[in-house]
């Protein structure tokens, strides 16, 4: 008799134990934790949600039901007086807005451009300056020039005073979305895939541009947002560099019309009964400032949508450690 033939005889004989299944493996989630983990979000997500709801009520009511009830998610003295306050100046705030448009697409352009095109040399294990790039990226993080030195090359060196560059050029390049960028091209982007572009005959540029830059469109989408919700924010290069009302951003306006409110009452002591009565009854400070909240917020809320399905994908880059 065959070995083989022996071994098969013993395999019939042998009952070999069978492994039990078991019945959680960890990994299933019962229905009645589903049910309070939808709760919880549900929560979490209303409470996020009311206060933004409160701010909106706010801005379309009576100055004189927020005097006499307070902050509250629901008034029935409906009133449009803080938008049209702000919108008084229509001409004025429709240039700023558009100021604030043009700064935020070509700032997140150009922010986008210089940081992947910073992060993909680092990302290459062939180029020679790898180490002394990082380390200066990682240098300017640490450290910064001053608030004085940045405004004298500003205005000094590079004469952009009074230009709508003044307002991009400072955040053209962010040395955190440069190392995010690197470990998203080094988690992502095999070396096999550019050493393949490269043995049919592409040039760095065009890998950068056919290859790179198409697969990269997730880590690009979220830091574009984060980016441009930056911009948007920003008024404070506006205070340093821009007189011109013409090139005022719209933060900054809406920045001084709170101001103009606040000393008109920080001031009301020296005016008259007579116009002390006509300010309260016409100045809704109160609800201009909730207005101002909304007119900001709003076009960044709006836009949250199309990028929403990058988010999940794109934040989690910088917890891999590059």
């Amino acid at each position: 008799m065959s070995l083989y033939k022996l071994d098969n005889k013993l395999l019939d004989t042998v009952a070999l134990p069978r492994r039990r299944r078991r019945k959680n493996d960890g990994l299933t989630i019962k229905p009645l934790t589903n049910v309070i983990f939808n709760i919880l979000v549900g929560a979490f997500a209303i409470s996020a949600i009311i206060p933004f709801l409160m701010v909106v009520s706010i801005s379309f009511t009576e100055e004189s039901a927020i005097s006499k009830y307070g902050y509250r998610l629901f008034h029935t003295d409906f009133s449009l007086k803080a938008y049209e306050y702000v919108f008084s100046a229509s001409d004025q705030i429709y240039r700023s807005f558009f100021v604030s448009v043009v700064v935020t697409v070509l700032g997140t352009i150009l922010c986008l451009f210089m940081t992947s095109s910073y992060a993909y040399p680092l990302y290459r294990r062939t180029f020679p300056f790898k180490k002394f790039l990082s380390l200066y990226n990682f240098f300017t993080m640490m450290f910064s020039g001053g608030l004085v030195p940045t405004y004298l090359v500003m205005t000094q060196l590079l004469h952009l005073k009074n230009t709508i560059w003044a307002l991009i050029i400072g955040g053209a390049l962010n040395s955190f979305w440069v190392f995010i960028m690197r470990t998203f091209y080094s988690t992502t982007i095999p070396e096999s895939l550019i050493d393949s572009a490269m043995i049919d005959g592409c040039t760095e540029f065009k890998i950068y541009y056919k290859i790179v830059l198409p697969i990269s469109l997730p880590a690009l989408a979220t830091l574009g947002l984060f980016t441009a919700v930056g911009y948007w924010n920003s008024w404070f290069e506006a205070l340093l560099y821009i007189e011109k009302a013409e090139l005022v951003p719209l933060q900054y306006m809406l920045m001084q019309i709170e101001r103009n409110i606040q000393y008109l009452i920080d001031n009301a002591h020296t005016l008259d009964t007579q116009q002390l009565e006509y300010m309260r009854a016409n100045l809704p400070a109160q609800s201009v400032r909730n207005a101002i909240t909304v007119i900001v917020v709003l076009p960044i809320a709006l836009s949250y949508p199309f990028f929403q399905k990058y988010f999940i994908r794109g934040i989690t880059i910088g917890a891999v450690k590059g």
